[in-house]
């Protein structure tokens, strides 16, 4: 299956991959928090800070209408790479954390009316979450007095539609899901939980953070009316993200940075915001960081997310299966195919002890609850070891993994 990807060649495009590490070389299984940069990134982000560099919107001098429409061609560029329609808009914010936190903060605060949200109101979020999919929400709850209410998972991990089912009601006006979980790389049907809050009269959302780097997101498919994704997980620049969304819910948010660029007009005692998607991006932008999330997207669809997809779940599906292998490894959620996320944990042995031994041999895991601890909780296993893969990761990488938790278990044992 990842046959189809250029492996030679793309490893070549990441240059942070040539080195060694402790005398090893670099075995990089951190993707799910980071993926790295390929020089197509780095190349249009260099051209822009060195030949467009300016303020945008605020200039009638040359190079800021060229960064004013470098940036809004980064917009509409990742604006079709989600599938977003006429009815869409594109928002850039710092990441999945600020674009989460902009919808609850913008749904639970007052601005020149009442809060969206309200006392007697059902916020649903489940129980996969990355922390920035569940603390935004409690805090927004407290806020307004609404009540927020856990769709648990199983004991395997798995989210149920008829659970679902049972939490959704009259009062329900929010719910939150991931479409793939960053601790386990579970994949809820999140099409059909959307469709069905959606019907309840709910306001969607969606995390696409650990999904945005391989699977083919249409938002106009789906019953989505917030979405959230970072540039750093899909192999462009850290400090910029983006949330998209239904217009007409993004015309609910409150926005939460107020002055430059946000307003249409101003007076000693009051302002009128300015219309989408200026009205929440107040300040200076991370325009650079749009011009490289755009570029990664071309790199991405340059590929064709589907041969990276199906290079990045045969190189899980090989290492659940090796991992699985080794004395006294439970691999978490081994039914979760259609994800780039391998988390198990090793009985006696801590993880921080494993992912220090895989280091001393090159290999960079991820340990212990990945911002996910009620999740962890949950499972009753405690903290874990994570490797999560990208298109640069080969087959040996995950051959390499396998013997180094083997001889690392050897050594803590």
């Amino acid at each position: 299956m990842g046959e189809r990807l250029p492996l030679a060649a793309l490893t070549d495009s990441f240059p942070v991959l040539a080195q060694s590490i402790n005398g090893a070389p670099l075995v990089y299984l951190d993707n799910a928090a980071t993926t790295q940069m390929p020089l197509a990134v780095m190349a249009a982000m260099r051209e822009f800070e060195s030949r467009d560099r300016a303020n945008i919107h605020r200039g009638v001098h040359t190079l800021s209408q060229r960064a004013t429409d470098d940036f809004e061609a980064a917009r509409e560029r990742l604006k079709a790479y989600i599938g977003a329609g006429a009815q869409h808009e594109l928002v850039f914010t710092s990441g999945t954390t600020e674009a989460l936190n902009t919808i609850a903060q913008g749904l639970s605060l007052a601005g020149h009316g009442p809060a969206v949200l309200k006392t007697g109101d059902e916020i649903i979020v489940s129980g996969l979450e990355h922390h920035a999919n569940l603390v935004p929400w409690q805090l927004a709850a407290r806020r307004c007095g609404a009540t927020l209410r856990v769709l648990m998972p199983d004991a395997e991990g798995r989210l149920h539609i008829d659970a679902l089912e049972r939490l959704l009601g009259s009062r329900t006006r929010v719910f939150a899901v991931t479409a793939c979980a960053n601790a386990t790389g579970e994949r809820p049907p999140f099409e059909a939980m959307l469709a069905l809050a959606k019907q309840a009269g709910a306001l969607t959302v969606l995390d696409a953070a650990q999904a945005v780097s391989h699977e083919a997101l249409d938002i106009s498919a789906l019953e989505c009316d917030f979405v959230a994704f970072s540039g750093h997980k899909m192999y462009g620049p850290m400090g910029i993200g983006a949330l998209a969304g239904r217009r007409s819910a993004l015309d609910k948010l409150v926005p939460l940075r107020l002055g430059g660029d946000m307003v249409e007009w101003v007076t000693l005692e009051r302002a009128e915001f300015a219309g989408l998607p200026a009205r929440l991006e107040g300040g200076t932008p991370n325009v650079g960081g749009a011009v490289g999330m755009a570029a990664a997207a071309d790199f991405i669809d340059g590929l064709g997310r589907a041969a990276v997809d199906a290079h990045v779940t045969a190189l899980r599906a090989h290492a659940v299966k090796s991992l699985a292998a080794l004395g006294g490894v439970t691999v978490i959620a081994p039914h979760a195919e259609t994800s780039a996320i391998a988390a198990f944990v090793t009985g006696d042995v801590h993880p921080h002890d494993l992912g220090t031994l895989l280091d001393e041999r090159g290999i960079a895991v991820r340990t212990g609850h990945h911002c996910a601890q009620p999740l962890i909780d949950h499972l009753g296993l405690g903290p874990t070891t994570r490797a999560s893969f990208a298109v640069y990761n080969t087959h040996d990488d995950v051959e390499r993994l396998a013997a180094g938790v083997a001889r690392a278990l050897e050594v803590l044992r």
